[in-house]
């Protein structure tokens, strides 16, 4: 015999609807602020440009100097990129510039460049890869936490560096690899590495917006138990993340030994600090939840822009670190009285 549905079970649907409704209501002026967010964004490198032109204005306009930051902010945005799909989960990477620094001495020793080109790019890539993996492993199925385990791939990555090259700069000599270096190789007068970034950018934001595996990294992100319950495999898709971190890693250590001719184990210095920076003024979230691929390129424009700008005018490297301080702590209150206005 049929129970009579009872009060609270009556009310059931509707709340759901409500909370529903709630959610969806409070998600549209999230939005609206974020496409502001990036407006401002572009509003702020936008002045970054004008006092370039204004201090400096025939270095700063200059093409050869506006190709050169594009350069240098190709190499750290693809380890931006990575970096930005692992904070939206909820984790973060230390060990991206060391890792950085291993791929490139590794790829750049003399039986390695024997095997040319592509021997090169393969071994970047792979130890990249081998190093998110490693760090994939001991976050999902060792359960340590991010902080600690890739601060010890840091610690290995950078000493396994110093070992393989006793201290000294090993000198490509691979034709083919340096001459996606020089300006002949431009196409349409955009360097190659440019072409790279844009293409990690493209495929990134892809990956993060319209697809099943975006979705499940935010979804970690946002609530790694609900994500379970709702049938992510949630170890598997942290490991995944790590992997992608490496292979963005492998990838930029290819670009810095084009860009510097050389692998070295002083390479990717601070790059971490920089990539997850760039991720936080960009507007994705440190808790995890939500992450931008656009919002990390803007953030590394305007860092790769501002130490330009302090380059041409001879200002201290002590000044530069404390005007990106700042900024970064700038970026995170604006962060936090955003969240604050979406819970309300």
């Amino acid at each position: 015999m049929t129970q009579p549905a009872t009060a609270a079970q009556k009310e059931a649907p509707t709340s759901a609807a409500k909370s529903a409704g709630d959610k969806e209501s409070s998600r549209r002026p999230l939005g609206l602020r974020w496409d502001v967010r990036s407006l401002s964004l572009l509003g702020v490198l936008a002045v970054l440009v004008v006092v370039g032109g204004i201090t400096a204005p025939d270095e700063f306009l200059a093409t050869s100097n506006l190709q050169l930051v594009l350069t240098q902010a190709s190499v750290i945005g693809v380890v931006t990129v990575g970096m930005t799909f692992v904070i939206t989960s909820g984790g973060i990477d230390l060990s991206v510039g060391a890792i950085v620094a291993l791929a490139s001495v590794w790829a750049t020793t003399v039986s390695t460049q024997e095997f040319g080109f592509a021997g090169i790019l393969f071994t970047a890539v792979t130890v990249g890869v081998g190093c998110g993996l490693v760090n994939g492993m001991l976050v999902a199925y060792g359960r340590m936490v991010p902080f600690i385990a890739t601060l010890a791939m840091l610690a290995s990555a950078r000493g396994l560096a110093l070992q393989i090259t006793d201290g000294s700069t090993q000198v490509v000599t691979v034709e083919s690899v340096l001459d996606l270096g020089v300006r002949d190789a431009y196409i349409l007068g955009i360097p190659p590495l440019v072409l790279v970034f844009a293409a990690v950018t493209v495929i990134g934001w892809l990956v993060l917006n319209r697809t099943t595996f975006g979705r499940r990294t935010v979804a970690v992100g946002g609530n790694a138990e609900a994500a379970r319950l709702a049938g992510i495999d949630v170890r598997r898709q942290r490991l995944y993340l790590y992997l992608l971190s490496g292979l963005c890693c492998g990838i930029a250590a290819f670009m810095l030994i084009v860009l510097a001719g050389s692998g070295q184990n002083t390479n990717g210095n601070l790059y971490e600090l920089d990539a997850i920076a760039a991720a936080i003024i960009g507007g994705t979230l440190l808790s995890g939840g939500r992450g931008t691929i656009v919002g990390s390129v803007l953030g590394v424009l305007i860092f790769t822009t501002i130490t330009n700008i302090f380059a041409l005018n001879n200002l201290e490297t002590a000044v530069q670190q404390i005007a990106k301080g700042a900024i970064i702590v700038a970026a995170v209150l604006v962060q936090r009285r955003s969240l604050r206005g979406g819970d309300a």
